[in-house]
């Protein structure tokens, strides 16, 4: 029974509304709404285009309308109501979904069914063209830097629509098996054709394999290597930067300690490589000595340094210029306390 139904205290309530009724409108269902994600250009994309439509379509509870099966009922003013509001949200649906200079040819039509049959006479064409153009787009397609995922994306919508250009019909016999493995062995090929270099070595391993892989299969296992190559990559670069710093101090170290006599350490300056009784700046600097930085030492803080005997009294030692024998830079604080270690006949001997 339809219409108001009495409740408990005799108040009428309408019927809960049918949500199963094409007729109904869900509150969340607009006209300013959008469906699909992307809209109908034109030919290249008509036949993704029509199935994500009729998917659509018919989570909605609309297909009726589109296919011109739920019709309008003149009889009963009420559903009439109904079918004239779902029919104009079906079709701000199609409308929004098609392209702005497909739009202007369109926007006059009242009936969602009209639109829908116009479009698929319109751009349901199969003709050599567009699978020349389809089929062209397919063998020129490679993956140049884009993700393994992207590129395996395009390829794959390409595919679908040239077999629904293509569109055989269906058969169970033994030829038809052997053309269906020999479609899927050319887009096998397709797909590692148009894959990168860095893949090559992975490539060869799957073309070595037996019986081949299917492309779904190859495209995981090329996914796989795209990520142990990044993941890689990085680790690499890391360990290299690490190996390098510990190289570089290991080098440095064995040029700061390079000699023969790394060992020995002036008492005096300071500098390893010699003793006292060798040091330049007491017995003096030999006449083919020259200094490291190509000059004559006269920047050098070792000339006219003033030092102090062990009564207190100060004495200038004046000697040639010093330059350092060694890699090992020194500073006047550690000479002075060098010379304060010394006992009194060695500081005897130095004055």
């Amino acid at each position: 029974m339809t219409g108001e139904i009495p409740n408990a205290s005799g108040t009428k309530i309408p019927d809960s509304p049918d949500v199963d009724d094409p007729l109904y409108i869900h509150p969340t269902n607009t006209i300013t709404g959008t469906i699909i994600s992307f809209k109908l250009l034109g030919t290249e994309n008509f036949r993704i285009w029509k199935s994500s439509m009729t998917r659509a379509f018919k989570a909605k509870n609309k297909l009726g309308f589109v296919e011109g099966i739920v019709n309008k009922l003149d009889n009963d003013p009420i559903k009439a109501l109904k079918w004239e509001r779902a029919n104009v949200v079906a079709c701000s649906w199609l409308l929004g979904s098609i392209s702005e200079t497909i739009y202007a040819g369109h926007a006059g039509s009242e009936k969602v069914v009209d639109i829908w049959n116009e479009l698929n006479e319109t751009y349901c064409k199969s003709d050599g063209s567009v699978i020349f153009n389809i089929h062209q787009k397919i063998n020129s397609l490679t993956q140049n830097g884009l993700y393994v995922s992207d590129y395996y994306n395009k390829l794959d919508s390409l595919w679908n629509e040239f077999d629904g250009l293509t569109n055989l019909i269906e058969c169970v016999c033994v030829a038809s098996t052997q053309l269906n493995n020999h479609s899927k062995l050319m887009k096998l090929m397709q797909f590692l054709s148009g894959l990168d270099e860095s893949y090559n070595q992975v490539k060869s391993h799957i073309l070595l394999t037996d019986p081949l892989p299917n492309v779904r299969s190859a495209f995981a296992t090329i996914s796989r290597e795209e990520s142990f190559q990044k993941n890689g990559s990085v680790s690499n670069n890391s360990g290299k930067s690490q190996t390098t710093a510990v190289f570089n101090s290991k080098f440095n170290d064995s040029k700061r300690n390079k000699g023969p006599n790394q060992g020995l350490q002036c008492m005096h300056c300071g500098i390893k490589g010699h003793t006292i009784e060798k040091c330049f700046k007491l017995v003096g600097y030999p006449k083919h000595f020259k200094p490291r930085n190509g000059g004559n030492g006269s920047s050098n803080n070792y000339n006219n340094n003033n030092f102090s005997n062990h009564n207190g009294s100060e004495r200038s030692f004046s000697g040639n210029n010093v330059i350092s024998t060694s890699t090992d830079a020194f500073s006047s604080s550690d000479n002075n306390s060098d010379l304060r270690s010394l006992t009194q006949e060695q500081f005897s001997k130095i004055l």
